[in-house]
C-alpha cells in the first residue's frame, strides 16, 4: 500500500484549501517527500477548536499485539476503522487532512519494481488524504535505533482501488479528499455522516503519471 507520497506547494495553497489558523512548521514551502516514521505535515483542529498545519510522524499506533513491546515503526495505511484499536480516533479530534501532490505504488515488473506516480492531473495540484492522528508515548523505530518518548502520529485511511491504480496496486488505495464540502466534513461532521468518505476516488479525474527514467526503482 502506499508508502511515499510527495507535497510540493506554498502556504498560501494549503490556507486557501484549508484554512489552518497557524502554521506550526515554520515552512513557507511545505515541500517534502514522505516515507514512514518520518515527518509530514497534516491540518488538524487543535484543542482551542482552531485549525493548524504542524509535522507529525507518519504511522499510528501499531496493536500491541503486534510489536509485543519492541519498538513501533508504525502503521502508515488503515482500512479496517470498526477494529477495536482504530475506532476511538475516529471522533473530530483525532481527523486530520494530510496534503500531497502525488503518491506512489510500486508495479510489479522484473527484475526490480517500478515507483508508478499517482496524481490529480498532470500539474499535480494539491489535493488530500483523509487522516487521523494522535498523541502516543513509547519506543518509536527500530530495536537498534529506538526512540523513546512522546510522539504525535499519524496515518491516513484507506479503501477499494479504482480502475486506475487497481492494475498496479489491487488491494486499496488512499482515500483522497478534493472539494470543499468533503474537507469540512472530514474536519467537523460526526463519524457516522464523515465515514462516507472512506470510498474510490473516481479513476476519472485522476491520472498515472509516465514513468520518472531516473527515480531509482525498489529492489525485491
Amino acid at each position: 500500500m502506499c508508502n511515499r507520497y510527495r507535497i510540493e506547494v506554498q502556504f498560501d495553497e494549503l490556507w486557501h484549501a484549508a484554512r489552518p489558523h497557524r502554521d506550526m512548521t515554520n515552512r513557507a514551502h511545505p515541500t517534502t517527500e514522505v516515507f514512514p516514521d518520518k515527518l509530514g505535515p497534516v491540518i488538524r483542529n487543535n484543542a482551542d477548536g482552531e485549525r493548524e498545519l504542524v509535522n507529525l510522524t507518519w504511522g499510528m499506533p501499531s496493536p500491541p499485539s503486534v510489536t509485543n513491546g519492541r519498538p513501533d515503526y508504525g502503521v502508515t495505511n488503515i482500512r479496517n476503522l470498526s477494529s477495536p484499536h482504530w475506532r476511538g480516533w475516529t471522533g473530530v479530534n483525532n481527523r486530520c487532512l494530510v496534503p500531497w501532490t502525488a503518491f506512489c505504488e510500486y508495479e510489479d515488473t522484473r527484475p526490480k519494481k517500478t515507483a508508478r506516480w499517482f496524481a490529480i492531473d498532470d500539474e499535480q495540484p494539491l489535493a488530500f488524504f483523509a487522516g487521523i492522528w494522535t498523541p502516543w508515548k513509547g519506543a518509536r523505530g527500530s530495536m537498534k535505533n529506538p526512540r523513546n518518548g512522546e510522539h504525535e502520529l499519524f496515518a491516513f485511511l484507506t479503501c477499494e482501488a479504482n480502475a486506475l491504480v487497481k492494475p498496479i496496486h489491487a488491494n486499496a488505495m488512499p482515500v483522497i479528499l478534493t472539494e470543499p464540502a468533503e474537507i469540512e466534513l472530514w474536519l467537523t461532521a460526526e463519524w457516522k455522516d464523515s465515514k462516507a468518505l472512506q470510498r474510490p476516488f473516481s479513476a476519472e479525474r485522476m491520472k498515472l503519471l509516465p514513468v520518472e527514467t531516473t527515480q531509482e526503482s525498489l529492489l525485491l
